[in-house]
């Protein structure tokens, strides 16, 4: 269909005056002289190729044509005042969508504070969360499918990404509630030498499974894993069966089964980052304000 060439000035002209019905009334709203607005108005009706009004004495009325044309040319005008408020409240940040991708274990400790504050500040944005692990998130922000990335233990070597600390959490072991050393308040690593491992597969999160078999091998031992589940859900619901143990960030004792035990490590300066993470060259303001959300956010250090 061929899009009409109709400047919005004689739009505007055209929709005082039908309201009006008076051209000295239409110039003075307007804030024209009357011989402007009556060449705006012939000006469009050369557009139309029709008379938009009659004209006598003492008198203005709307021809059909521009009976017809009336509605149309307020819904021009509406939706273009819409669509610029629109674009201002996305320009500044008031409005828009934010795209956030996040690792479930964060699920158990800043991503609620930090949605509920962001929501609170800024309530004419859209949210769209994703579920997902480190390694598609990273993926994701290459790919600008989401904006913010929530996520355990990055990489270091990112050079297109933006990293900010959120938090770092201790270490702790998950046991079947059976397990002897269930029965201590702390337990030291070398103690779980003997014993089968579930873990997260490496793919999913390299750097987290690094870090918690780099601690085994620092106490002495390679952790043999013969379970592996790509959610901390899982990995606990496993070690419930008696399958193995695991190590897992501190959050995780928020997950409440009965035949597993949390137990801290000793010595526990062991501890997991959790980051923030966006691209570099991102220009979308609602980027910086969920960066601000996160620098007040109680948990943050």
């Amino acid at each position: 269909m061929e899009r009409p060439e109709l400047p919005l000035p004689q739009l505007h002209a055209f929709t005082v005056l039908a309201e009006e019905l008076h051209f000295g009334h239409a110039a003075a709203r307007l804030g024209i002289a009357q011989p402007p607005l009556s060449q705006q108005i012939r000006r469009l009706e050369d557009k139309v190729g029709h008379a938009l009004f009659t004209r006598e004495p003492g008198r203005v009325t709307l021809t059909p044509a521009g009976r017809e044309l009336l509605p149309a040319a307020r819904r021009a005008l509406t939706d273009l005042a819409d669509g610029l408020s629109a674009a201002r409240a996305v320009g500044s940040g008031r409005a828009g969508r934010l795209r956030i991708g996040f690792a479930a274990s964060l699920a158990l400790t800043v991503l609620p504070g930090m949605l509920r504050t962001f929501r609170d500040r800024h309530p004419d944005v859209h949210l769209d969360i994703h579920e997902m692990t480190t390694v598609p998130q990273v993926a994701a922000l290459h790919d600008n499918t989401i904006d913010i990335g929530l996520l355990r233990e990055p990489s270091a070597g990112e050079t297109e990404l933006a990293l900010k600390t959120v938090l770092t959490e201790p270490f702790v072991a998950v046991l079947p509630a059976a397990h002897p050393l269930a029965a201590q308040r702390a337990v030291r690593l070398g103690q779980l030498a003997d014993s089968p491992f579930v873990l997260l597969p490496r793919e999913v999160g390299p750097q987290l499974h690094d870090r918690i078999t780099g601690l085994c091998t620092a106490a002495g031992f390679t952790p043999r894993v013969t379970q592996r589940a790509v959610e901390w859900q899982t990995v606990c619901a496993l070690v419930e069966t008696g399958l193995g143990v695991s190590l897992a960030p501190a959050s995780i004792r928020r997950i409440r089964l009965k035949g597993v035990a949390f137990r801290r490590i000793d010595p526990d300066d062991a501890r997991t980052r959790v980051a923030v993470a966006w691209r570099k060259d991102d220009p979308n303001p609602l980027v910086a304000r969920l960066l601000a959300t996160v620098d007040h956010l109680p948990d943050c250090p």
